[in-house]
């Protein structure tokens, strides 16, 4: 005869767990909140870049009427086709190639080299050199513009690619990014190469530069976009259209006779749609770049 099974006491002072659909379901639900915020977030953000697009494919009666209109009735192309005829577009867009390209190349050589000496090497007056280059971070660009101006004028660099590029060779965020990565790289690495006869420079280019790789392609893509958008310096060492970045080329070409808003917005847009694909297909670069660097 099989023995009777009895049910086990119920401990005093202990509530009874929630059903298990119950807690399924409001996870579900503070999701879809979730998503919801993000989805409102989202179309906040991309509104602006929807409405330029649609201004470029505009009249210029249709941006000024009132109330505004959100979606032409027939587009414009035409604009698009006008910002190389009222502008020198091509000119520019190759002063800002170049110039992105010597701040990107000059960044990640100064700053990887300064960021290793700093995280890794010991060396007389290196914590008041340190001070001194963070230092930087805490006061606004603005404040060099006129040594920087008597320095490039100085040089006879006025509008030309090299007195637009200088000031933005070395910055001391990058120096920072590229310490704070350094610095989390294990020091057995570095303490073989040497008993394998290595010198510090060989350390720098075959130990540590390698293994850097995330990092560097954060700061190849947050100094893109800093070039690319750079707009006061340009406009202070630069006063012909011809030797302008489109940043600035765009900027000056609102003040010249009566503002042309559709064809601004036309060239705003070819001129954000090569870094916009680029930061797309390398944002993931930048997130581990961030993450690996420790910063926040």
């Amino acid at each position: 005869m099989p023995e009777p099974t009895l049910a086990a006491p119920a401990v005093p002072g202990t509530a009874a767990r929630p059903a298990p659909a119950r807690r399924r379901s409001s996870r579900h639900g503070s999701n879809a909140w979730a998503h919801v915020l993000l989805a409102a977030g989202g179309v906040v953000m991309v509104f602006p870049f929807v409405w330029q697009v649609l201004t470029s494919l505009s009249t210029n009666a249709q941006v000024m009427s009132v109330p505004p209109v959100f979606w032409p009735g027939e587009l414009q192309w035409g604009n698009y086709a006008e910002v190389f005829s009222k502008l020198p577009f091509l000119q520019e867009f190759w002063v800002s190639v170049s110039i992105t390209v010597v701040r990107t190349v000059g960044q990640l050589v100064l700053c990887s080299m300064a960021g290793y000496a700093f995280a890794r090497m010991r060396f007389p007056l290196r914590g008041v050199l340190l001070a001194l280059v963070l230092s930087i971070l805490m006061v606004p660009s603005q404040v060099y513009l006129i040594p920087q101006y008597q320095i490039v004028n100085g040089l006879g660099w006025l509008n030309t690619v090299a007195g637009i590029a200088a000031p933005g060779v070395f910055s001391a965020f990058g120096t920072f990014l590229m310490m704070q990565f350094f610095k989390g790289v294990p020091d057995s690495l570095e303490e073989a190469a040497r008993l394998d006869g290595a010198n510090p420079f060989q350390v720098f280019a075959r130990i540590m530069l390698p293994l850097a790789g995330p990092s560097l392609g954060a700061l190849t893509i947050i100094t893109v976009l800093w070039s690319w958008n750079d707009l006061l310096w340009p406009l202070v060492v630069s006063t012909r259209a011809e030797s302008m970045p489109l940043a600035a080329g765009i900027a000056t070409f609102a003040g010249r006779t009566t503002t042309d808003y559709t064809v601004m917005m036309a060239a705003s847009v070819l001129a954000m749609a090569p870094i916009l694909l680029l930061f797309i297909a390398l944002q993931r670069r930048v997130i581990d770049g961030l993450a690996h660097s420790g910063l926040k």
